[in-house]
């Protein structure tokens, strides 16, 4: 936990008086946080002397505050990401103009109607969608609109590396895959009068240094060939995927997947609800499978991982990323998504009951006002200790209080509503009225698969603010970045 998000969970009264007022779950967030961390994007991009933007993926929270926030940042430097019709309509009502938006993912004829009717740039998956918007752009007389085209299927070949040909990247439903790309650049010259390319892009779902590397190599290769046939593209867009560290110390997150290995072997007692391995299972007293977790311990993550892939050599070139992007006076664009909302907030649960498990009385069911939508840790593979936040002077807990492993399960009458499936330790049994607070869920975790089953409350959000040593809130549909840096109202 960084020192903002630390310092507001030892301010265990102020968070239950907020639950108080707003009910279990609730989404607590740090606005202000959020622009520190696209500063230290901005800050790689000084240090290698690039130019460009930084694209908040709006995917990540469904915050208003938080696309507040950036909206008051640089208009030059700072932007956002949309994937639908709905987040496009967010973003403008948050302060967004179109021309620091970027369309991405699937998108429908309204969607494409919009972006181009508000000067977005529109992140091309196909040429498909090209014929498409092109379209629009023609009948409704729009002006011609900014695109990316975005490529997948990256490989290294006799030409670009190397004797023989072997795919480096993973395939992808999204993107037109790079020996395929004829069919785009020909659409791209045919559609001149609607569309101006202004650059290539690329997302993979990978953590690899390497294949990211290829690809962006692969990209600023591909604009010479695009220039070839008198199209202009400048930017190239790599897309997001820089990660979060979730677990400050290593050995914390080894000894656990090692006592997970040990656990589906049955050396040790189960580490989870009956038993579920994470992907892992037994076959012939050996682990086979592999763990679906995210890597909660990522030494290298957010700008970190920027800075590492911009400063790595190329493999085909020899030179690093940030070289060939200033030798072709290449701007750079990237979307961070997760790794912008790093330490942005916490979601807060009260306790509502706590009872022994029928067949082992040394564990005990904890439910909270709360399900598995609501912080969908289970959904994205994310571990995450949650803060005991006592109910009351916690000073005055029993002598023979110790720390104990329970299961946490949600407020739905259904068997799988389980928070999380493995079994958390905490310093001592919680007690009904107690909060648990999970900490760093802004990105994904918070709200992505929220619902409202069984009609039961989805979490509301606010977002807290420090001024003179003051904590203030408001819900996060009310908060708007007009204030000084004292944080007296303008």
């Amino acid at each position: 936990m960084d020192p903002p998000l630390a310092s507001l969970l030892r301010d265990v009264p102020f968070l239950h008086s907020l639950v108080d007022a707003l009910g279990s779950p609730l989404n607590v967030l740090l606005p202000e946080v959020v622009a520190d961390n696209t500063e230290r994007f901005l800050a790689v991009y000084r240090r290698h002397r690039l130019t460009g933007r930084v694209y908040f993926a709006h995917k990540a929270n469904r915050s208003s505050a938080l696309v507040r926030r950036l909206a008051a940042c640089d208009p030059a430097a700072v932007g956002i990401d949309v994937a639908s019709l709905g987040e496009l309509r967010h973003a403008l009502s948050c302060g967004f103009t179109g021309n620091r938006m970027m369309a991405t993912g699937p998108k429908d004829r309204e969607f494409l109607w919009l972006a181009a009717r508000v000067g977005a740039t529109v992140n091309l998956d196909s040429t498909d969608e090209l014929e498409q918007l092109a379209e629009l752009v023609r009948t409704y007389g729009l002006d011609r609109v900014d695109v990316l085209a975005r490529l997948s299927g990256f490989e290294s070949d006799a030409g670009h590396g190397g004797a023989g040909t072997r795919v480096l990247s993973r395939r992808s439903r999204f993107g037109t895959p790079v020996a395929e790309t004829d069919e785009l650049w020909a659409a791209l010259e045919r559609h001149q009068d609607a569309v101006v390319l202004t650059g290539l892009a690329y997302h993979l779902d990978t953590t690899g240094l390497e294949e990211k590397t290829r690809a962006l190599e692969r990209c600023v290769l591909a604009m010479d060939e695009c220039r070839a046939r008198g199209l202009t593209p400048r930017v190239v867009d790599i897309g997001g995927g820089f990660g979060v560290g979730y677990v400050a110390e290593a050995g914390e997150w080894e000894r656990w997947t090692t006592a997970l290995s040990e656990a589906v072997l049955g050396v040790r007692p189960s580490l989870t609800w009956r038993g579920h391995g994470y992907g892992l299972r037994n076959e012939g007293g050996t682990v086979r499978g592999a763990a679906a977790l995210y890597p909660a311990h990522r030494p290298v993550a957010g700008p970190d991982y920027l800075d590492r892939l911009l400063s790595r050599p190329a493999p085909a070139l020899g030179r690093p990323p940030a070289t060939l992007l200033l030798e072709h006076l290449n701007d750079l664009y990237v979307e961070p998504g997760r790794a912008l909302v790093d330490q942005c907030g916490l979601s807060l649960a009260r306790v509502l009951d706590v009872r022994p498990v029928d067949d082992d009385p040394t564990r005990h069911l904890v439910r909270l006002g709360m399900n598995a939508g609501d912080v969908s840790l289970e959904e994205h593979g994310v571990l995450v200790d949650p803060v005991l936040l006592p109910r009351g002077d916690f000073r005055n807990e029993a002598a023979d209080d110790a720390p104990v492993g329970v299961h946490l399960v949600g407020n739905l009458c259904l068997e799988a509503d389980l928070i999380t499936r493995r079994l958390v330790f905490l310093p001592r049994l919680p007690r009904a009225g107690d909060l648990l607070a999970f900490v760093n869920t802004a990105g994904y975790v918070m709200d992505f698969h929220a619902h409202h089953a069984q009609r039961q409350p989805v979490a509301r959000t606010v977002a807290v603010t420090e001024e003179g040593g003051a904590r203030r809130w408001c819900l996060d549909e009310d908060y708007w970045p007009l204030t000084h840096p004292q944080g007296v109202p303008s």
